[in-house]
């Protein structure tokens, strides 16, 4: 049971951050970095800001939960 609440809690940790990444807008780091252009537009709104901070969250639980699920911890063994 607690196993099958995990994996649940991971999926959506998966999708979630899939999301969140998506909606990030584009920083223009490409080769518009090389002349310099990156910076003309560099400040940080609290939205984004809190897009960052809940994209770095759910990676961390993400992949807090791939390593208990892949380590076979709340495996009970008969």
């Amino acid at each position: 049971m607690t196993v099958t609440v995990i994996k649940i809690i991971w999926a959506i940790a998966a999708v979630g951050v899939c999301v969140l990444v998506l909606l990030h807008s584009p920083k223009g780091d490409g080769l518009g970095a090389l002349g310099g252009q990156a910076q003309l537009f560099t400040s940080t709104k609290s939205a984004e800001e809190t897009l960052n901070r809940a994209t770095w969250l759910l990676t961390i639980v993400f992949m807090t939960l791939t390593v208990v699920l892949s380590g076979g911890w709340l495996e009970t063994g008969a």
